[in-house]
Protein backbone atom coordinates (compact mmCIF):
# COMPACT_ATOMS: atom_id res chain seq x y z
CA UNK A 1 0.00 0.00 0.00
CA UNK A 2 1.21 3.19 -0.94
CA UNK A 3 2.97 5.33 2.07
CA UNK A 4 1.72 8.93 2.26
CA UNK A 5 2.21 11.70 4.56
CA UNK A 6 -0.14 14.81 4.60
CA UNK A 7 1.61 17.72 5.85
CA UNK A 8 -1.55 19.91 6.21
CA UNK A 9 -3.46 20.31 9.01
CA UNK A 10 -7.01 17.67 9.15
CA UNK A 11 -7.68 14.44 7.69
CA UNK A 12 -5.06 12.03 6.39
CA UNK A 13 -4.41 12.06 1.99
CA UNK A 14 -4.99 9.13 -0.19
CA UNK A 15 -3.08 9.95 -3.24
CA UNK A 16 -4.84 7.45 -5.43
CA UNK A 17 -8.31 9.47 -4.50
CA UNK A 18 -7.33 13.24 -4.03
CA UNK A 19 -9.79 16.43 -4.48
CA UNK A 20 -6.97 18.00 -6.40
CA UNK A 21 -9.05 21.41 -6.94
CA UNK A 22 -9.28 21.30 -3.16
CA UNK A 23 -5.66 20.59 -2.84
CA UNK A 24 -5.03 23.23 -4.71
CA UNK A 25 -7.19 26.02 -3.59
CA UNK A 26 -6.13 25.07 0.24
CA UNK A 27 -2.61 25.69 -0.82
CA UNK A 28 -1.78 21.58 0.67
CA UNK A 29 1.41 19.83 0.73
CA UNK A 30 1.97 16.03 1.19
CA UNK A 31 4.81 13.92 0.61
CA UNK A 32 5.35 10.02 0.30
CA UNK A 33 6.85 6.91 -0.81
CA UNK A 34 5.77 4.64 -3.79
CA UNK A 35 7.46 1.27 -5.33
CA UNK A 36 7.89 -0.01 -7.96
CA UNK A 37 5.43 -2.80 -7.88
CA UNK A 38 3.19 -0.28 -7.57
CA UNK A 39 3.54 1.19 -10.79
CA UNK A 40 3.49 -1.35 -13.38
CA UNK A 41 3.96 0.65 -16.41
CA UNK A 42 7.58 1.32 -14.99
CA UNK A 43 8.04 -2.07 -13.69
CA UNK A 44 7.71 -3.16 -17.40
CA UNK A 45 10.62 -1.43 -18.10
CA UNK A 46 13.11 -3.30 -15.27
CA UNK A 47 14.90 -6.29 -16.75
CA UNK A 48 13.99 -9.61 -14.83
CA UNK A 49 17.76 -10.15 -13.98
CA UNK A 50 18.08 -6.60 -11.79
CA UNK A 51 19.80 -6.83 -8.52
CA UNK A 52 16.34 -5.28 -7.08
CA UNK A 53 12.75 -4.99 -9.18
CA UNK A 54 11.12 -2.96 -6.44
CA UNK A 55 13.18 -0.13 -5.44
CA UNK A 56 10.87 3.16 -4.02
CA UNK A 57 11.06 6.57 -5.42
CA UNK A 58 9.44 9.73 -3.15
CA UNK A 59 7.46 12.11 -4.06
CA UNK A 60 6.40 15.60 -2.91
CA UNK A 61 3.31 17.29 -4.07
CA UNK A 62 2.03 21.28 -3.43
CA UNK A 63 -0.93 22.81 -4.56
CA UNK A 64 -1.40 26.25 -5.35
CA UNK A 65 -3.25 29.03 -7.13
CA UNK A 66 -2.60 31.81 -9.37
CA UNK A 67 -4.32 34.80 -10.64
CA UNK A 68 -5.21 34.25 -14.28
CA UNK A 69 -7.11 36.27 -16.84
CA UNK A 70 -10.39 34.87 -17.61
CA UNK A 71 -12.66 35.46 -20.88
CA UNK A 72 -14.31 38.08 -19.63
CA UNK A 73 -11.64 39.82 -18.77
CA UNK A 74 -11.67 39.56 -15.07
CA UNK A 75 -8.89 37.65 -13.45
CA UNK A 76 -9.48 34.69 -11.23
CA UNK A 77 -7.48 32.09 -9.22
CA UNK A 78 -6.55 29.00 -10.89
CA UNK A 79 -5.50 25.92 -9.34
CA UNK A 80 -1.47 24.91 -10.18
CA UNK A 81 0.10 21.28 -8.87
CA UNK A 82 4.05 20.93 -8.15
CA UNK A 83 4.85 17.35 -7.89
CA UNK A 84 8.79 16.32 -7.59
CA UNK A 85 9.67 12.77 -7.57
CA UNK A 86 12.97 11.45 -6.87
CA UNK A 87 14.28 7.95 -6.57
CA UNK A 88 16.06 4.83 -9.00
CA UNK A 89 15.17 2.04 -11.16
CA UNK A 90 17.09 -0.77 -13.15
CA UNK A 91 17.12 -0.54 -16.36
CA UNK A 92 18.71 -2.35 -19.58
CA UNK A 93 21.35 -0.54 -20.50
CA UNK A 94 21.76 -0.89 -24.97
CA UNK A 95 25.76 -0.94 -25.43
CA UNK A 96 26.82 -3.59 -23.20
CA UNK A 97 22.89 -5.34 -22.65
CA UNK A 98 23.81 -5.35 -18.55
CA UNK A 99 21.69 -3.86 -15.95
CA UNK A 100 22.61 -0.70 -14.46
CA UNK A 101 21.05 1.67 -11.75
CA UNK A 102 19.45 4.92 -13.41
CA UNK A 103 18.37 7.95 -11.29
CA UNK A 104 15.30 9.75 -11.47
CA UNK A 105 14.48 13.34 -10.51
CA UNK A 106 11.35 14.07 -11.69
CA UNK A 107 10.17 18.34 -11.09
CA UNK A 108 6.74 19.51 -13.27
CA UNK A 109 4.72 22.04 -12.82
CA UNK A 110 0.96 21.46 -14.00
CA UNK A 111 -1.75 23.29 -14.69
CA UNK A 112 -5.68 21.73 -13.40
CA UNK A 113 -8.19 22.65 -15.70
CA UNK A 114 -11.61 21.02 -15.41
CA UNK A 115 -12.17 19.07 -18.67
CA UNK A 116 -9.93 17.42 -21.96
CA UNK A 117 -11.71 20.50 -24.12
CA UNK A 118 -9.89 22.72 -21.96
CA UNK A 119 -6.71 21.06 -21.95
CA UNK A 120 -6.46 20.74 -26.15
CA UNK A 121 -7.47 24.85 -25.74
CA UNK A 122 -4.29 25.26 -23.48
CA UNK A 123 -1.73 27.83 -24.75
CA UNK A 124 1.26 25.72 -25.63
CA UNK A 125 3.72 28.63 -25.17
CA UNK A 126 4.95 27.82 -21.75
CA UNK A 127 7.45 25.35 -21.64
CA UNK A 128 7.54 25.43 -18.00
CA UNK A 129 3.55 24.20 -17.47
CA UNK A 130 1.73 21.19 -18.30
CA UNK A 131 -1.75 20.91 -18.05
CA UNK A 132 -3.94 17.77 -16.77
CA UNK A 133 -7.24 17.11 -16.60
CA UNK A 134 -8.38 17.02 -12.40
CA UNK A 135 -11.24 15.54 -10.72
CA UNK A 136 -12.54 14.81 -7.30
CA UNK A 137 -10.92 11.61 -7.75
CA UNK A 138 -7.97 12.18 -8.59
CA UNK A 139 -4.80 9.36 -8.85
CA UNK A 140 -1.70 11.31 -7.83
CA UNK A 141 0.16 7.73 -8.15
CA UNK A 142 -0.94 7.75 -11.53
CA UNK A 143 0.54 11.13 -12.37
CA UNK A 144 3.33 9.86 -10.54
CA UNK A 145 4.25 6.65 -13.16
CA UNK A 146 3.39 9.28 -15.84
CA UNK A 147 6.51 11.58 -15.06
CA UNK A 148 8.71 8.96 -14.70
CA UNK A 149 7.73 7.43 -17.81
CA UNK A 150 8.38 10.69 -19.31
CA UNK A 151 11.75 10.87 -17.55
CA UNK A 152 13.33 7.39 -19.02
CA UNK A 153 16.15 8.15 -21.09
CA UNK A 154 15.89 7.69 -25.36
CA UNK A 155 18.75 4.93 -24.97
CA UNK A 156 19.32 3.60 -21.62
CA UNK A 157 23.36 2.69 -20.70
CA UNK A 158 25.79 3.21 -18.79
CA UNK A 159 27.83 6.22 -18.59
CA UNK A 160 30.96 3.89 -18.64
CA UNK A 161 30.14 0.04 -19.63
CA UNK A 162 31.71 -2.48 -17.70
CA UNK A 163 32.58 -4.98 -20.39
CA UNK A 164 32.07 -5.42 -23.40
CA UNK A 165 28.76 -7.71 -24.33
CA UNK A 166 30.07 -10.63 -26.92
CA UNK A 167 27.82 -9.45 -29.85
CA UNK A 168 29.89 -6.56 -29.87
CA UNK A 169 33.21 -8.23 -28.91
CA UNK A 170 34.99 -8.07 -32.51
CA UNK A 171 34.78 -5.81 -35.28
CA UNK A 172 33.41 -5.53 -39.19
CA UNK A 173 36.65 -7.24 -40.04
CA UNK A 174 35.98 -10.52 -37.70
CA UNK A 175 39.13 -9.26 -35.22
CA UNK A 176 38.96 -9.68 -31.79
CA UNK A 177 39.02 -7.58 -29.07
CA UNK A 178 38.13 -3.87 -28.36
CA UNK A 179 39.12 -2.44 -25.48
CA UNK A 180 36.00 -0.75 -24.40
CA UNK A 181 32.26 -0.65 -26.45
CA UNK A 182 32.54 3.23 -27.07
CA UNK A 183 35.54 1.66 -29.67
CA UNK A 184 32.92 -0.38 -31.97
CA UNK A 185 30.93 3.05 -33.37
CA UNK A 186 34.33 4.76 -33.85
CA UNK A 187 35.42 2.19 -35.83
CA UNK A 188 32.17 2.62 -37.56
CA UNK A 189 32.67 6.13 -38.47
CA UNK A 190 36.40 5.10 -39.30
CA UNK A 191 35.33 2.82 -42.30
CA UNK A 192 32.34 4.45 -43.49
CA UNK A 193 32.51 8.24 -42.86
CA UNK A 194 36.55 8.78 -43.07
CA UNK A 195 37.95 6.21 -45.23
CA UNK A 196 35.19 6.12 -48.03
CA UNK A 197 35.04 9.77 -48.92
CA UNK A 198 38.68 9.91 -49.16
CA UNK A 199 38.81 6.59 -51.71
CA UNK A 200 35.96 8.47 -53.88
CA UNK A 201 38.11 11.84 -53.97
CA UNK A 202 41.13 9.78 -54.92
CA UNK A 203 39.34 8.18 -57.46
CA UNK A 204 37.58 11.12 -58.93
CA UNK A 205 41.34 12.64 -59.06
CA UNK A 206 42.55 9.81 -61.19
CA UNK A 207 39.57 9.35 -63.42
CA UNK A 208 38.68 12.99 -64.14
CA UNK A 209 38.80 15.26 -67.40
CA UNK A 210 42.37 15.95 -65.61
CA UNK A 211 43.71 13.11 -65.72
CA UNK A 212 47.00 11.93 -67.08
CA UNK A 213 46.42 7.83 -67.81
Amino acid sequence: MTEHLDKSAGAGLNPRDLDIFEFARSGREAAGAVRLSQLPRMLNEVPVEAPDRDTAFTWQAAGSTRQELQDDGAEAPQPYLQLVVHGSAWLNCQRCLAPYEQAFNADATFRIVQTEEEADEFPLDDDEVEVIVGSRHFDLVDLIEEELLLSLPLVPKHEVCPEVHESLASGADGADGVDSVDDVPEQEIESEERVNPFAALESLRKDGPGSKH
